[in-house]
């Protein structure tokens, strides 16, 4: 059993704590003794196994429902031209629909759960840089913890900045009045984006692969969000620079066959960078119902919910040939790599095949709600892809075909040759739609591509200019603030 995933709640420790100090009062000499109270300050200080738990408490955070479940399909994929809702007609899914047609306001729900559930885990991260910084353990030890609490801080910093732009940087834990009254400021998209870029710096003192314990961020996951922020910012010579890193180190490769890599037996193979470990049994502990809600819905065999359904035009674009669309795409009625017969008679006719996890081939985990299903966060073929948009925007269409066409020859594709970087270009983002397709990024590739009106509006989305290129701040954040946070444009 992996170790990693042992991960556990700070909470229980308060309440120990609590509890030894009830316990501790009940004593007959209790009037004559001076109090005895146990701190989480004091526990933090003399506690072995502190700092672990404190960045344990962090990817914790990773499974919580307001961080990768529905609320983030909604946004990553829904929101975009791949998916659609999907389930039935009458089940919105809270404000699913209101996303899939972009209808959505300030105080559509799933803006407000991911809201909460990255700035939770931020406040986590702060909680154990903190405490960690005053421990008294070995050097290298403490650099590893923070520099783990900084990666995750980062990552939950990119989903936000990327959402909603500018947001409250918050890098330590609010203490002063004036401090917790900054926390409702909003940082400019650029100030943002520079702790993003410190926290991932120093998170490149990792270990480059976490061999062992295996689902903890490394060195080249840092490197590869290295890569993948400055592809954001049009930084192209450090994108290259970084993808370049983690091409020449000889560590990874792709996978021969593209549809293993969302099995169990494609978990941490040569091809990944990151992932959430979702196996354990202390606790044992998936993504909150990932699977369950875009599993097919409805017929004889029903297995989830049956949102984030791939759309036709979606599945009709993929070129003649191409391996990944039956790795990508259930269709309603054929038979799964596993045996499993759908229904043709399913609500939907297509579903995610990215997400699936085998009852009768693959460990099941607590079923529906924790079934043992990784999410890959970060993966090699996406460097490449990186690494291919870097070096055309650089200037050389040779190197950009070389990194492409490994990605296309794993697909069952010719291969492509341009020296025009505006037609070249154009590819680049094509394959990026069909290699990374669910993999929840999406609604951000068209936004920093510039081109997610024109695109959106082709599928008959009524994408608004001026409003719709950034979601909305929550307006309970606005409302907490008592004004003090602004609204993005339009809404």
């Amino acid at each position: 059993m992996k170790s990693m995933l042992k991960f556990r709640n700070i909470y229980p420790i308060i309440g120990a704590l609590t509890a030894l100090t009830i316990m501790g009062a009940c004593k007959k000499s209790f009037l004559d003794e001076p109090p005895r109270v146990q701190t989480i300050d004091d526990y933090f200080k003399t506690s072995n196994q502190a700092a672990k738990e404190m960045v344990n408490a962090i990817y914790n955070k990773l499974y919580d429902w307001n961080i990768h479940s529905f609320p983030y399909i909604g946004i990553t994929e829904i929101a975009g031209d791949n998916a659609s809702k999907g389930s039935d007609v009458g089940d919105s899914g809270g404000d699913k629909d209101q996303l899939d047609a972009y209808f959505f306001s300030p105080t559509s729900i799933s803006f407000g759960d991911v809201w909460i559930g990255y700035y939770e885990g931020i406040a986590r991260a702060n909680q154990a840089i903190k405490f960690i910084s005053a421990l008294d353990i070995p050097e290298a030890q403490k650099i590893q913890y923070i520099a783990e609490a900084r990666f995750l801080r980062g990552y939950f910093y990119f989903f936000l900045v990327r959402s909603f732009g500018g947001v409250p940087v918050i890098d330590k834990v609010p203490e002063t009045e004036a401090e917790i009254a900054q926390t409702y400021i909003r940082s400019s998209t650029d100030e943002v984006y520079a702790l993003i870029e410190s926290d991932f710096q120093y998170a490149l003192q990792l270990p480059k692969q976490q061999l062992i314990d295996q689902g903890r961020v490394n060195g080249d996951a840092a490197r590869g969000f290295l890569a993948k922020v400055a592809l954001y910012r049009k930084n192209w010579g450090q994108c290259a620079s970084y993808c370049n890193d983690i091409i020449n180190s000889g560590s990874y490769q792709l996978l021969p066959d593209y549809s293993h890599i969302w099995r169990e037996i494609g978990e941490f193979s040569e091809e990944s960078l990151w992932e959430v470990n979702a196996k354990g049994s202390n606790p044992q502990k998936g993504i909150l119902e990932y699977y369950v809600v875009q599993a097919p819905r409805g017929g004889s065999k029903g297995l989830g919910w049956g949102f984030n359904t791939p759309t036709q035009e979606f599945y009709d674009a993929y070129e003649p040939g191409d391996l990944r669309r039956a790795a990508t795409v259930i269709v309603s009625g054929q038979t799964l790599w596993d045996g499993w017969e759908t229904d043709p008679n399913h609500i939907n006719a297509r579903y995610n095949y990215k997400s699936y996890v085998s009852r009768m081939a693959e460990s099941w985990g607590q079923g529906d709600v924790n079934s043992n299903k990784n999410l890959r966060v970060l993966r090699y073929g996406e460097i490449l892809l990186m690494a291919a948009e870097a070096a055309n925007e650089l200037g050389n269409p040779t190197l950009a075909c070389t990194q492409l066409n490994k990605i296309r020859t794993r697909a069952g594709l010719p291969d492509f040759n341009s020296n025009n970087s505006d037609t070249l270009r154009l590819k680049i983002w094509n394959e990026r739609r069909f290699e990374l397709a669910f993999e929840h990024d999406r609604v951000f590739d068209l936004r920093r591509q510039g081109r997610i009106a024109e695109v959106l509006t082709k599928t008959g989305i009524p994408f608004v200019i001026g409003k719709h290129e950034l979601y909305p701040i929550p307006q309970r954040q606005i409302d907490l603030s008592e004004g003090k946070m602004n609204q993005n444009p339009g809404y």
